[in-house]
Formats: structure tokens, sequence, C-alpha cells
């Protein structure tokens, strides 16, 4: 059987509906569930927590009073150079359930002149995390049943409570992050302002993120276990929360409240801000669904842009299906083929430039053999100047010598003539 035949047998082994039976007694696989709890159970539960908010706006504090607990905190100034991502991991455990727990601070953001840093050090974050489940994901010997996700699966955005509008710096960071993780927008210390002011803040809020497309994360209303409140609470967003792990004693009982002059703000009464619809929301109902989010949504996004960026597809230009080894071999020869372009074009470039190389050096050598020619012409001319110069010297030494001996003759005549005609006047005395 060839593979187009088994391919079309699949495809259409596929195409037909399953047949529906009845069972005639009891298999078992209706425990199917109760396994899939008991192994989720044993194996524990990882939820990973991005907080973005100024320094001092109480991201700390929401975080011990969610969780019931004192995490380490660090004091932050507001004279930080860059943002830090700063991540803590916790092992907690409730009744038998095991959660390990990540909380990112975003310490120093929004404190730097130049704001664009503050979220681009949180989208380079996020995409790291992305990168390293990738690289396991793409390893040939895998691990991710033991493998520690650290992508983000809920980003609570601290918006300051100002009562007038989101800042710049609010939206454009909410923007780059929509497509990346789940934000869950917050208003920090809502204590500070009245109800009155607050409603018209939420509404101001939302309508600022609808206006400039921020997509942030909605409660899931497909679930009719759960639609109902979740779309209930989706109308309560942004949540007003209060954060407090001091205790103040209301009547006969002690809760977690702000004690102020004028009288008490209690974190868990609903009628004085939203943090139980928060936990409820973050925790008791959507923690499942935003870790679903997070891999099926965000992180599928940028796995499916990676891999297109290395040029992988699922269909091929004709709009079929195309498998990986297929995509493989293409790239494989399309590499090749590259690299077979560039060794030619290399190769074709060498031979040029040895060819203008050896043009320059004729051309150089034809200058030095004229510039040669030139000055070997210049030394005859030269030489036979000089030669011209000689003969006619030694012309005019012979000359000079020929008349020296003239001279000395007629000087040596003259003197024997005068000799004699001076011993003829002595004889004659």
């Amino acid at each position: 059987m060839t593979g187009d035949t088994l391919q079309i047998l699949v495809e259409c082994t596929e195409d037909k509906n399953a047949r529906p039976l009845s069972l005639s007694g009891h298999v078992g696989f209706d425990s199917l569930p109760d396994q899939l709890v008991n192994k989720s159970t044993n194996q524990g539960f990882c939820f990973n927590i991005l907080c973005i908010g100024e320094t001092g706006i109480g991201k700390s504090t929401l975080m011990d009073t969610l969780f019931n607990t004192n995490f380490e905190n660090f004091e932050s100034s507001h004279f930080e150079p860059k943002v830090k991502l700063r991540a803590q991991t916790y092992d907690l455990q409730e009744s038998n359930v095991r959660l390990k727990l990540t909380i990112v601070n975003t310490v120093g953001f929004g404190d730097q002149m130049n704001k664009q840093e503050s979220y681009q050090h949180v989208v380079d974050y996020i995409d790291t995390q992305f990168e390293s489940y990738l690289q396991e994901e793409l390893k040939i010997k895998r691990s991710l049943h033991n493998y520690h996700d650290s992508r983000i699966h809920a980003c609570l955005y601290f918006i300051a409570p100002s009562g007038h509008s989101l800042k710049s710096l609010d939206l454009v960071t909410m923007k780059k992050l929509d497509s990346k993780v789940n934000i869950i927008p917050v208003i920090a210390k809502a204590d500070t302002i009245s109800k009155s002011e607050l409603h018209k803040f939420k509404i101001k809020i939302m309508s600022e993120l609808v206006s400039n497309g921020v997509q942030i994360y909605q409660f899931p209303v497909d679930d009719e276990t759960v639609s109902k409140i979740n779309t209930a609470m989706n109308g309560h967003l942004p949540f007003a929360v209060v954060g407090s792990t001091e205790e103040v004693k209301i009547g006969n009982k002690m809760v977690k409240a702000r004690q102020y002059p004028w009288g008490v703000v209690q974190v868990e009464n609903e009628n004085h801000c939203d943090f139980v619809k928060l936990r409820e929301m973050l925790i008791c109902v959507n923690m499942e669904d935003l870790r679903e989010q997070t891999h099926t949504r965000h992180y599928e996004l940028y796995r499916r842009c990676k891999l297109e960026e290395m040029g992988f597809k699922d269909t091929n230009p004709e709009s079929k299906p195309v498998s990986l080894q297929e995509t493989y071999e293409a790239k494989r020869q399309e590499f090749l083929g590259e690299l077979q372009r560039r060794e030619e074009e290399m190769r074709q470039m060498f031979v040029q430039r040895v060819k203008e190389k050896e043009m320059e050096l004729k051309e150089a050598e034809r200058e030095l053999q004229g510039k040669f020619e030139q000055l070997k012409r210049l030394h005859q001319d030269e030489k036979s100047k000089l030669d011209e110069k000689r003969r006619t010297l030694e012309d005019e030494i012979n000359t000079f010598n020929k008349k020296k001996a003239a001279a000395e003759l007629l000087q040596g005549q003259s003197f024997n003539s005068n000799t004699n005609a001076k011993k003829d006047k002595d004889r004659k005395k």
C-alpha cells in the first residue's frame, strides 16, 4: 500500500462520523475524570502572576492579601535606572492541592524619563519565557512533564486611583501586552476615592480601553456552570481593590481591614471594594482557564510567528497540507540551493577580483616598464652627453699639451740662442 493510498484511506475514515454504540455492561472508563483529578493532584499545579504598576501602588500588599500569607518583599525606590522584573517562586498547599506560585514584580515601572523602556522590559521578559518553553518543546529529548513552566498566566495591571483617565503609559503598555498575556486591570487603593467617582472612573477606563483597541481578559461565558457569574463579573471590570494584612476587630470577629480616623475599610466586604470578586475570578473560578488561554492562545500565537519566521508552514502555495518532513526537506533544498548560489557568487567574485588584480598588476608592470625605458633613454642621453664632453675635454687637453710642447720648444730655442749670443760676445772681448 502506497503512502498516497494510505493518506486517502485515513482522510476517508476521518471524514465519516463515528458510529455510536451502546455498552452491554460496565467497562470502567467512566473513572477517567477521577484518574485525571488524582494525577493532577499528585503532580501539583503551577500559576504565574505578573504585577505591573507604579512603585508604592500596593502590588506586594495585594498579593499577600490574595493568598493569605506573607511573601518575601523588598523595598523599592523611585530612582531605579531601569525596570527590573523580580520573579519569586513559592510552594503553597491548601488541603491536598499543591500550587507552585510565581509572582513577578515590576520594580521601578514608570519611574524613568524614557517611558518606552518601562514596557519594553516587560515585553522582553514575557517573550523570553515563551522562547524557553518553545526551545524545550523543540528538543529531541523533551521533559515537559517536570519542566517548570514560567510563562505568565495572568497580568494584574494596577491603575492609579486618579479618578480622571488612564495614563498614556498604561494604554501603551496594555496595548503591547494584550496579545501576549491575560490582562486583568485593577484600580489600586480604591479607598482613596468616593464610590461615585469610582463608578465614573471605571466607565472612563473601559471606554478608553475599547477606543484604543486594548483587549483585556474576559472571563469565559461558554461554560454553563460559570457563565452566569462570569457574565456578571465582566461587567464589574476593572476591579477596585484594597489590600491589607492587618486585622481589625469588627463586632465580635477579626477581619482584614484598613483603619482610618474616619472609619474602617474592610477588605473582604463587597460593599467596600471588589477584592472578593477579584479573588473569586482569579483563583476560585478561572485559574485553569487563565492557564489554558496562555497555552492555547498567547503561546500558540508566539509559536506560530516564530515557526513562520523559520519558514515552516502548514500549507503550500496551493493551499495543500504540508508535513513537517516535507517542509524540512524543502527548507533544506532551499538552503543548499542558496548555499550553492552564494558559493558560485563568491567564486565569480573571486575570479573577477583576480582578473581585476591581474589587470592592475599588468598595468602597473607596463607603467614600470615605460618608466624603465624612459629612464634608460635618459641614461643613454646623459651618457652620450658625457662621452661627448669627455672627447671634447680630451681634445682640449691634447691641444693644450701640443701648445705647451711648442711653447717649451720655442722657449728652449730662445734660451739656446741667447746663450750662444752671450758666448760670442764674451769671446769678442
